[in-house]
């Protein structure tokens, strides 16, 4: 594989590109963040260029529009994508970063376009299953305490502009997802696999359950951690990420 970085031509982009990879995994942050949440994923799992995707409305992309619904990010991504689709590619969609992963696949082929190998959904529910998320139904206090234990359990200590900033990206997030509704399952046309984390108080393994109506194959792995354990790329879950070339 050539290594040498040329410029990330697309603000969906944040790592500069390599030249030539074998492949791509595009990973899609957890509702109130962004890119930075795969910042100590390397660059790459063996020949696979890793390819943090970062919404608008955020970090960066700060003074970009949000984008309102899932159905209109996977409809801007999809067009963002088309360029890099010219490889064998994967989605890995953490919490609910899965849900607009899933719609982008959806997009993708809705418009004839090369679709992921592989989708890997982390820690998140079905799509019709998305309204149950518990947090959809905290309060304004509550998703602010939320935030700042979120930053401190990072090991920094959430100043109060930090934890307003982190709270008003988080809002206009789970205003997307309580408005995304899909009733009845629509297939994917790749294998999905399912990410359960052990000591996830939140999301049990009996909750993933409704993916497998999503495609024709669907796998289930456990995974030794807490809910945001994948930012730190476990050793478990880089294998896992490198299989399915």
């Amino acid at each position: 594989m050539t290594t040498g970085p040329t410029t990330a031509a697309s603000p969906w982009f944040v790592r500069p590109r390599s030249a030539d990879p074998a492949a791509r995994l595009f990973c899609f942050p957890f509702s109130g963040s962004g890119a930075s949440a795969f910042s100590a994923w390397p660059q790459a799992l063996g020949d696979v260029e890793i390819c943090p995707v970062q919404f608008p409305g955020r970090e960066n992309r700060l003074g970009h529009p949000h984008y309102g619904t899932y159905e209109n990010l996977a409809a801007a991504l999809a067009e963002a994508l088309e360029p890099l689709l010219d490889r064998p590619f994967a989605f890995f969609g953490h919490c609910a970063g899965a849900l607009p992963a899933y719609e982008t696949a959806l997009r993708l082929a809705a418009h004839g376009l090369p679709g992921p190998d592989r989708l890997f959904v982390s820690g998140q529910p079905a799509p019709h299953d998305a309204a149950r998320d518990r947090m959809l139904a905290l309060s304004e206090p509550e998703l602010r305490a939320e935030v700042a234990g979120f930053v401190r359990g990072r090991g920094i200590e959430p100043r109060p502009d930090m934890v307003d900033l982190g709270l008003s990206v988080l809002l206009r997030d789970h205003a997307a997802a309580r408005a995304y509704r899909r009733p009845e399952p629509a297939p994917v046309g790749c294998p999905v696999v399912v990410l359960h984390w052990r000591d996830d108080p939140d999301v049990s393994l009996d909750a993933l359950q409704g993916w497998r109506r999503y495609a024709d194959t669907v796998d289930f792995r456990v995974i030794d951690g807490g809910h945001y354990d994948f930012m730190d790329a476990p050793d478990d879950l880089r294998a896992l990420l490198t299989r399915w070339r």
